[in-house]
């Protein structure tokens, strides 16, 4: 399978193929709209208190630098740009960066997309927080995205990856039932081998000098589509590291 850097570019592909309907709220990318208040809140919250800020208030991000990483077509973006952080969207799939750049345009949002990869981004450059969500279960080679996340966060910065871990239950509900049954996500958009455990992931950070500071489960009610927050992470789940 062709490998660009840390990433797979047939995953790259894959994601690019569905640029055009990534911000139909029914479309392919339906789950992530479903899902992407619950862990934009979850890192919006952490963020901002992090930086003794109050994350009720709507501008609580206000001034912070945030990376993207994988951002497609800027779905977490425009959500966390909305709470005044001064967002970067980071990407290898151009079709995706184009139409995240019309519309966030269209939104009257300032967000910089860029392509590329997080280990292409020059020395020296840093951020207040760095998120990659949904990402790393689609990376080529693990320790090398993370070790490059942890490169491109301040010193004392917070990194936020969303994922999903392999599990029985994983391959059930996330590959199987999501893909084959409930048609929720395109045929073949997971590879569950690739799926990633919390200890896996924390041991992955550790080697890239960063601790995991908080964890939480991301689960949802099949029948409405609503996510919550909870103590379960046996599919779907959030976490927060910290750079010393």
């Amino acid at each position: 399978m062709p490998q660009a850097g840390t990433m797979l570019g047939a995953e790259i592909a894959k994601f690019d193929a569905l640029a055009a309907r990534w911000w139909d709220p029914n479309g392919p990318m339906k789950p992530l709209h479903r899902m992407n208040p619950l862990r934009t809140g979850w890192i919006a919250e952490r963020l901002a208190r992090h930086h003794g800020r109050d994350p009720s208030t709507p501008d609580a991000l206000a001034g912070l630098t945030l990376l993207d990483v994988g951002c497609g077509a800027g779905l977490a973006c425009e959500a966390l740009a909305r709470r005044g952080a001064m967002v970067t969207g980071l990407d290898a799939a151009s079709d995706a960066l184009a139409v995240a750049r019309t519309h966030a345009a269209g939104s009257d949002l300032a967000i910089t997309y860029r392509e590329g990869l997080p280990e292409d981004l020059p020395p020296g450059e840093t951020f207040d927080a760095v998120i990659a969500l949904e990402v790393i279960e689609h990376v080529a080679d693990r320790d090398a995205f993370l070790a490059a996340l942890a490169r491109v966060v301040k010193p004392g910065g917070l990194v936020f990856l969303s994922t999903l871990n392999r599990t029985p239950r994983s391959f059930l509900m996330a590959k199987l039932g999501a893909e084959y049954v409930l048609r929720l996500l395109p045929v073949g958009t997971h590879d569950w081998k690739m799926f990633v455990t919390p200890a896996e992931l924390g041991t992955g950070l550790r080697r890239a000098g960063m601790a995991v500071a908080d964890i939480s489960g991301m689960v949802m009610n099949t029948l409405s589509g609503r996510w919550h927050l909870g103590q379960d992470v046996g599919v779907n789940y959030i976490l927060m590291a910290r750079k010393p």
